[in-house]
């Protein structure tokens, strides 16, 4: 299990809430998604449609409203990125063997970056730098970020760091990684807030042939600190590929170590939270900061 208070969804389950909720769909095959995804249980309808039921436990009324948000960001981001992103089609009500509201997108082909390392591909990165561009000309429409994750305050990361350095004790350097954080977390802003994907992981990011081919997971797409989305240079690239993206996009000194700090503070929380539950994802957070102390 991902999370102590996991909602685990049967196949079974799924084929009998898409056929009870959507009649239209019940004759299509109804297939388990095996990923790394840390928010929603996906089963494939068909060729073309995804369910997506929330793993964690929740109020029905708020994961509603969640979903509700999540559809509005993504259909944002479909109408405006370059590449494919899954496209809202419904949202399914709590029902037998799942006590949630739940939704349903459109399928995107292709391999996710964490089971075909594009890494190595100045092509991808240049593709890379080209969507988060894209994204940043969207213009917030004076939004601001509003949340309490990544995006806003560094300093606001302070006690999840706190958990974080706490819990990896014995799995990494802890005292170094403090050290990295002190001088991370003083880092002024760089610029006004930009409309951002939020979450640039190797699991929401698909290629093919070495470029990149979609990005999945578009429900936090937002206003945030024109940092965030920076973090994909070290989740994803190496270090001449890396030079490529951060000239593509004219990043400054300040916003590219802010990029480092985001990074940084995902990373931690990957490696120790998932070091059981979901190994490919804590391995990507070891990368990602071995990356990021290479570059210090």
């Amino acid at each position: 299990m991902m999370h102590s208070d996991e909602v685990r969804v049967a196949t079974e389950v799924a084929r009998g809430m898409i056929a009870d909720q959507f009649p239209r769909w019940a004759g299509l095959p109804v297939r388990e998604v095996v990923a790394e995804g840390t928010v929603n249980a996906i089963h494939r309808i068909g060729d073309g449609l995804a369910a997506r039921f929330p793993l964690r436990a929740g109020d029905p009324d708020e994961v509603r409203g969640r979903l509700e948000a999540e559809a509005a960001a993504a259909r944002e981001l479909a109408r405006h990125s370059p590449v494919p992103t899954p496209e809202p089609v419904a949202i399914g009500e709590p029902g037998r063997g799942h006590p949630l509201p739940w939704a349903v997108q459109t399928w995107l082909p292709g391999t996710a970056a964490a089971d075909d390392d594009p890494s190595g591909s100045e092509a991808f990165a240049l593709d890379l730098a080209a969507f988060i561009g894209a994204l940043r000309g969207v213009g917030t429409g004076g939004r601001t970020f509003a949340g309490t994750g990544r995006g806003g305050d560094l300093r606001g990361q302070d006690p999840w760091m706190r958990t974080c350095f706490r819990e990896s004790a014995g799995l990494l350097d802890v005292a170094a990684l403090e050290r990295m954080w002190a001088g991370f977390r003083l880092l002024p802003r760089a610029g006004a807030d930009v409309m951002s994907h939020g979450d640039l992981i190797p699991g929401n990011v698909l290629v093919a042939g070495g470029r990149l081919a979609g990005v999945l997971d578009g429900g936090g797409f937002g206003p945030a600190d024109p940092a965030l989305d920076l973090v994909a240079a070290w989740h994803l690239l190496d270090d001449g590929p890396r030079e490529a993206f951060r000239a593509a996009l004219g990043c400054g000194d300040v916003e590219w170590e802010r990029g480092r700090a985001w990074a940084f503070a995902q990373s931690m929380g990957l490696v120790w939270y998932y070091a059981r539950s979901c190994p490919g994802l804590s391995r990507t957070g070891r990368r990602t900061l071995r990356r990021l102390s290479r570059t210090a």
